[in-house]
């Protein structure tokens, strides 16, 4: 029940709406009362034994009681006047309105609730995605994106149509359940008494079921995850698929996913509907303990009317609707729970890369980019080892080397995305983890190979970090990355959507984009990852071109495989296995007959 009470803690900043819905539900659960408790009058006029008028009742602290006797000095002040026929009417006006007054009320507690329920969900789905955009990296490598989704999807749908609407139950059925024992021990504190003996008997009997509902709800909420990666994944690749016939693999697959949600769904739905026919079944019970019970009250006693009983059974039968609602509801809570957990495991996942406490500004970047000593591990995986490296500022420094060697791992470094293991990492000789990430990274721009767009126009993604750039800043970094001139022929411009992940676009042309971005940035620090290893010829002719002038007077951090796009770098450095193998310009690498000299030799470069 953790998970629950987190929850509903997000709840407070509404607590004026629930105070307004707690008040709303307490009058209508007044006048649902009034309306039963006028049964006993009707009963008396229409069996002739309505009380003779009497003097006019005197307060004396007990509302119901006052309430009692007020009733019954009008209805025999009118029968005296009027009689009988002008009395029923009487009351039937008093029980009409007594109903519309509960229904108005009702209303008024729903509405002033639906802001608190919208909210909540609002306020989770946001808490969210701070969240997912505060994680590191490395947090997202080990999950799928598939299984966020769903807990940002379906998860709270869950929680929404569960958890929240049982918040609304939490705040109705109780003040109606407590409202009516209240009565109902004013009008016999022994049969009630009796009553409430059973009552613990049915809540033990709900809740072993509600605790295997939520073992069952949770596995369903992963497979929910499972399919939407599955999904996700088949969408992205379905050039892939169908390149190699494996329709059928991946339909298995999908279907053996779906196939175990639509059994674990068919335990959570059969013990779901348990709750209704349970409760309803328990309460008939318990009413037919009261009828017997009562009834001999009634027979033996003769203190306890037969029009009062019966207004007791109808009071006790205003329980048993709310009671099966919170029976249900506790159902729902189970279920809810399991969803819960998992947008509250990841609204508790660690985040290590943040802000030192004394974290400090960074001013404009002036000096160097130091590596010393530099380690890095990935799940007890040596990535780097003891990697030396000065980037001083306005040189250009390029990696080279196989793949897999630890050069995209380095430059991801630098911005943060993981942090080392060991050594010291330094920007103009502060350690950047004592660095205010936002000041960090607003000193770096990054063009990778795998170009990340997204679904919008080519202007919001050029100005992407800088919604306050003008149409002209826009227009200028795009001539400087050679795309102004395919921008112009699209259909809408600069307008015109791209597409998801820009797939309306050749890469080349997604590859253009990024550097405008980066160029529209203007950051004093540069990381290009293998930024034309893809592309055309033609395409990377206008590509390298963009990235020269992007490279202008800027500190840069290069990554290729096409050596011929890093011949003029001030310093190449070969990283095999994780380490800095050789070092030096082009040419001396070449004289060293190494494996920078091996790599340009398989290209056929001389």
């Amino acid at each position: 029940m953790k998970s629950f009470w987190r929850i509903v803690r997000y709840a407070y900043p509404y607590k004026g709406k629930v105070f307004l819905s707690v008040f709303s539900n307490l009058m209508a659960t007044v006048f649902s009362l009034a309306s039963i408790g006028l049964v006993v009058p009707v009963l008396q006029i229409i069996f002739d034994n309505a009380p003779a008028a009497a003097e006019a009742p005197v307060y004396k602290d007990n509302i119901l009681a006052y309430a009692e006797e007020f009733l019954a000095y009008e209805i025999g002040t009118r029968m005296a006047d009027t009689g009988q026929q002008e009395a029923l009417l009487y009351v039937c006006f008093l029980v009409v309105g007594a109903f519309f007054f509960k229904n108005v009320f009702r209303y008024l507690a729903q509405y002033t609730l639906a802001p608190m329920r919208n909210g909540i969900t609002r306020d989770l789905r946001r808490a969210l995605h701070q969240k997912i955009l505060a994680l590191p990296i490395g947090y997202f490598t080990e999950q799928r994106k598939g299984d966020i989704i769903s807990r940002m999807t379906s998860d709270l749908k869950e929680i929404e149509y569960g958890v929240l609407a049982t918040i609304e139950m939490l705040f109705r059925e109780p003040i109606m359940i407590l409202t009516s024992l209240g009565v109902l021990i004013w009008m016999s504190p022994q049969l009630t008494l009796f009553v409430l003996v059973l009552l613990p008997l049915v809540s033990l009997l709900i809740t072993r079921i509600g605790k295997s509902l939520k073992r069952s709800s949770q596995k369903a909420q992963e497979q929910v995850g499972e399919i939407l990666s599955l999904t996700e994944e088949d969408v992205s690749g379905l050039k892939v698929i169908k390149a190699f016939t494996a329709e059928k693999q991946k339909g298995d697959l999908f279907e053996k996913a779906i196939s175990n949600y639509y059994f674990l769904m068919n335990k959570v739905l059969r013990k779901n509907d348990l709750a209704s026919p349970i409760s309803e079944f328990m309460g008939s019970l318990v009413m037919a303990v009261i009828i017997w019970y009562g009834g001999s009250l009634v027979l033996e006693q003769g203190d306890f009317t037969a029009e009062s009983f019966i207004a007791y059974v109808l009071f006790f039968y205003q329980i048993i609707p709310p009671s099966k609602s919170l029976s249900r509801a506790s159902y729902k809570i189970q279920q809810g729970n399991a969803s819960s957990e998992r947008v509250l495991e990841l609204l508790d996942a660690e985040n290590p890369i943040q802000d030192h406490p004394e974290a400090q500004s960074l001013g404009e970047f002036s000096d160097a980019i130091e590596f010393k000593d530099v380690c890095f591990s990935y799940q007890e995986k040596q990535i780097l080892k003891d990697i030396n490296l000065t980037v001083k500022k306005g040189k250009t420094v390029a990696l080279v080397g196989q793949s897999g060697g630890g050069k995209t791992t380095l430059t991801n470094l630098v911005p943060r995305f993981y942090d080392i293991n060991s050594g010291s990492l330094k920007i103009d000789g502060i350690d950047i983890k004592k660095v205010k990430l936002f000041d960090l990274r607003s000193q770096l721009g990054i063009v990778t190979q795998e170009t990340l767009l997204f679904n919008e126009s080519v202007a919001y993604n050029i100005a992407l970090g800088r919604p306050q750039a003008t149409r002209d800043e826009v227009i200028a970094a795009a001539k400087i990355a050679n795309a102004h001139d395919f921008i112009e022929g699209l259909p809408k411009g600069y307008d015109t959507n791209i597409g998801d992940a820009g797939g309306k676009l050749s890469g080349g042309q997604k590859q253009r984009l990024s550097i405008a971005r980066a160029v529209l940035k203007n950051p004093p620090i540069l990381i290009l990852d293998e930024a034309t290893s893809a592309l055309d010829t033609e395409s990377e002719k206008l590509v390298q071109d963009a990235l020269f002038r992007l490279m202008e007077n800027r500190t840069s951090l290069v990554i290729a495989h096409r050596l011929s796009t890093i011949q003029h770098a001030d310093e190449i450095l070969v990283i095999n296995e994780g380490e800095i193998a050789e070092k030096g310009s082009h040419q001396e690498l070449l004289d060293k007959q190494g494996i920078y000299h091996k790599l340009v030799e398989m290209q056929s470069f001389t």
